[in-house]
């Protein structure tokens, strides 16, 4: 039988996901160029993508009591090709000579 404690933990950790793969999405779509898009939709995705995982593997483990191990193969997948396919992104995006943004300088506010 699952606590409220439990419930509250598991929907903390699935909430704080949501919001990660928000943020990520965001950064996607307002970031200038290739390279820093590419972080967003990697670093803070995997990030997200875990904590909805550690949310429900959290719930199955309180409310069922037992282990769910595709959950945790799916949070290792995860954090295994995230990183990886960025970095393969980001190496054609160089390789094919694509630039990086210049910020642009703003006058100093008087």
């Amino acid at each position: 039988m699952m606590t409220t404690a439990g419930e509250l933990l598991a929907t903390f950790f699935m909430v704080l996901g949501a919001f990660m793969s928000l943020f990520s999405a965001l950064g996607a779509i307002r970031f200038p160029d290739i390279y820093t898009r590419s972080h967003a939709a990697s670093k803070s995705t995997a990030l997200g993508v875990l904590f909805a995982l550690l949310g429900a593997f959290l719930y199955f483990l309180l409310a069922d009591g037992h282990v769910s191990i595709r959950l945790l193969l799916g949070i290792f997948f995860v954090f295994l090709t995230a990183p990886v396919a960025s970095h393969v992104v980001c190496r054609a995006a160089y390789r094919t000579g694509v630039q990086v943004e210049e910020l642009e300088e703003t006058a100093p506010v008087e």
